[in-house]
């Protein structure tokens, strides 16, 4: 007869596999009698698995749906399926998922046995994607970074810069960040004692792991707002603020987080922040968007603006 942990395990593992069973034949297949399945029953509800019964003889009983998810079990295939799917949605195939993907991926893949993840890979390895091109992130590197994030341990991986320029890094990890092409690690430099930003895709190697750390205050409350902001304002010398008389949605509809930093006025009202490497080039640009807007500094941009509207003022023939 089998153990009562492990027979709750099998049992957990026939009540997920098919909708009714019957105590007799739960008992049959456990090799118990029919009081103890009823004792079992208890003891998985007990650990929050919603095990529903129907009374009489020709009742049974069935896994249902809780007011919280319980552990699951898995078998091979399932496991495979799993993990294949949030390594796929990981690399955002499914809009708006990408960060949660990953965190379930990095649970599943602490536990999943070697032979599972040697089918993954596999699997993963030859398969190809006719979907849009994206930059494409090795999911080992980012389940390793999120186990690190979780667990307070220190990173090291060489980086290649903007330029090119390779570097080792060593950062304590704060977060992932994904802008819909992109992934971005937020850390701590610890070699140059600053926040910093980094493009997954150019971490040449999985990471490994180190010491734990004590976590610091983040730069920033909001992860996405802060990123944001390092993309598309901190890398330029010019910055330029505007008040947008359009909604929050509307202005964010007709940019993107990469590109400019957005920030909620009120119902009809955004401010944006947006970094260029010549003040001239953000007239057009700026134009484009399609909505009224005043500028809130600097002020050469106002110069800039009237002067490309007097070109294009006498470019359509007004010679007022």
């Amino acid at each position: 007869m089998l153990e009562t942990s492990a027979r709750l395990l099998k049992m957990l593992s026939l009540l997920q596999v098919r909708r009714d069973w019957t105590g007799a034949e739960l008992a049959r297949r456990l090799d118990v009698d029919v009081r103890t399945v009823r004792r079992d029953v208890d003891k998985l509800r007990n650990l929050g698995y919603p095990v529903n019964a129907a009374p009489g003889v020709a009742g049974g009983y069935q896994l249902g749906a809780g007011a919280e998810l319980p552990p699951l079990l898995l078998d091979d295939d399932e496991a495979v399926a799993v993990a294949v799917g949030l390594r796929t949605a990981a690399n955002g195939t499914v809009s708006g998922i990408e960060e949660t993907s990953v965190r379930a991926l990095a649970k599943l893949e602490q536990v999943l046995p070697s032979r599972l993840r040697r089918r993954v890979n596999a699997l993963q390895a030859h398969t190809v994607s006719l979907a849009p091109s994206v930059t494409r992130v090795d999911p080992a590197t980012l389940t390793a970074i999120a186990g690190a994030c979780r667990d307070h341990q220190r990173l090291r991986f060489p980086y290649s810069g903007r330029e090119g320029d390779a570097t080792n890094r060593h950062v304590e990890p704060l977060g992932l960040a994904h802008t819909g092409r992109r992934w971005y690690l937020v850390a701590w430099d610890v070699d140059r004692d600053d926040w910093r930003t980094f493009r997954v895709d150019r971490i040449g190697a999985e990471p490994t792991s180190g010491a734990r750390f004590t976590p610091r205050e983040p730069p920033e409350e909001d992860l996405a707002s802060y990123v944001s902001r390092q993309l598309s304002v901190a890398p330029y010398p010019h910055e330029a603020r505007l008040i947008v008389h359009a909604p929050y949605e509307v202005v964010a509809e007709r940019t993107s987080y990469t590109s400019v930093h957005l920030e909620r006025i009120d119902g009809e009202r955004t401010r944006l922040t947006v970094g260029a490497p010549s003040l001239e080039e953000l007239g057009p640009w700026i134009a484009m968007i399609g909505v009224d807007f005043e500028v809130e500094s600097p002020d050469e941009l106002r110069q800039h603006l009237r002067a490309l509207a007097g070109r294009l003022a006498r470019a359509a023939g007004d010679r007022a």
